[in-house]
């Protein structure tokens, strides 16, 4: 049997780990603080809702995103074959999850291009950790990362939690924003720059706005807490123990989106972390997000069948689209804050 290699064991424990553990943070979305406005007399046909939009070129039939997840093991390919399938279906937009196994080890890259393969129409993300530009890679690896899966757009994450509870983690992220300014002046596809889990601060806003950053997406605490992940790996009790204090560390997503809109106005934000239907997907477009992004859902979706991620894709947009109806809003780009009220 062939070695496995540190960084495919650590991509198998994480998919493990949240198929079968409870690793959500202890704090909510925020968006549980809003509800939206109901119109008894909305003055639509529901049939004729638009959920659509084009983004970076190509259509959306509803403003979802599958968020990255996952690559670089056999397990962890049929899983992106099986969601790419469904968004190939639905129309919906998709990213895979970090592609270093593959630049470091290419015979994994077939784990990731299954993606493109079976979605030649889809809106797909590319993904690299940014702190590896620290750890030796280059604007070189981010073109590898795009032309690996064709995609349209690459997602530079940010996790220094994440590496900091982590056994042997990367943590020197000094000038990492210089690096990334970079990238996004010379790679030729749009760059989105994501946290993992924990959110956007109105500092950070700024900055990646500085940076030339095309997109931001939260990733707000309120969903899989990957210290909660890291704590379900660790192999000694103190590495545990360290995880998880940061149990309900983070920014609530709704939080991190009106940062972003207050820090860096006329940002494109994806909206992710947390968010556990199309209700709440239409909530961050109001507050001001162009894309909802789901994991934990679609991820156990897809671990049954490509129908099952399929069918719960439709729902989701269904929600949105019973959302815009019961608040009387035709379509997508009318939808604001307006149409919300703070209930607590």
């Amino acid at each position: 049997m062939p070695k496995v290699a540190p960084i495919d064991q650590r991509k198998s424990d994480h998919l493990q780990i949240n198929l079968e553990k409870d690793v959500r943070s202890a704090l909510t979305t925020g968006l549980e603080s809003y509800q939206f406005i109901h119109e008894a007399l909305p003055e639509l046909d529901l049939q004729s809702i638009d959920a659509g939009l084009e983004l970076f070129g190509r259509f959306l039939a509803a403003p979802i995103l599958i968020s990255s997840m996952t690559g670089g093991t056999e397990e962890s390919g049929e899983i992106n074959r099986r969601l790419a399938e469904a968004a190939q279906e639905a129309k919906v937009a998709m990213g895979i999850g970090s592609q270093r196994a593959a630049l470091e080890h290419p015979i994994q890259s077939e784990t990731y291009k299954v993606a493109r393969k079976a979605a030649p129409d889809i809106l797909l993300f590319a993904n690299i950790g940014a702190v590896q530009m620290n750890n030796g890679y280059s604007l070189a690896e981010c073109q590898r990362a795009v032309d690996m899966i064709q995609a349209d757009a690459l997602i530079l994450h940010l996790n220094p939690l994440q590496e900091a509870v982590q056994d042997a983690g990367n943590t020197n992220f000094l000038g990492l924003a210089k690096k990334i300014e970079l990238v996004c002046a010379r790679l030729q596809v749009p760059v989105i720059v994501k946290e993992v889990g924990w959110g956007i601060s109105e500092r950070t806003a700024r900055l990646l706005a500085d940076c030339g950053a095309t997109a931001i997406d939260v990733a707000g605490a309120g969903g899989t807490s990957w210290s909660q992940v890291e704590m379900h790996r660790a192999q000694d009790e103190s590495t545990r123990k360290l995880a998880a204090a940061f149990a309900g560390w983070g920014i609530p997503t709704a939080d991190a989106i009106l940062n972003v809109k207050r820090a860096a106005p006329g940002m494109t934000i994806f909206a992710s972390g947390g968010l556990k239907d199309g209700l709440d997907i239409a909530k961050c477009l109001a507050l001001g997000a162009t894309l909802g992004g789901m994991a934990g859902q679609f991820l156990k979706a897809a671990a049954a069948s490509t129908e099952t991620a399929t069918k719960l894709i439709h729902l989701t947009r269904r929600q949105i689209e019973v959302t815009l109806f019961a608040a009387g809003v035709g379509k997508l780009a009318d939808l604001d804050e307006r149409n919300l009220q703070k209930v607590w």
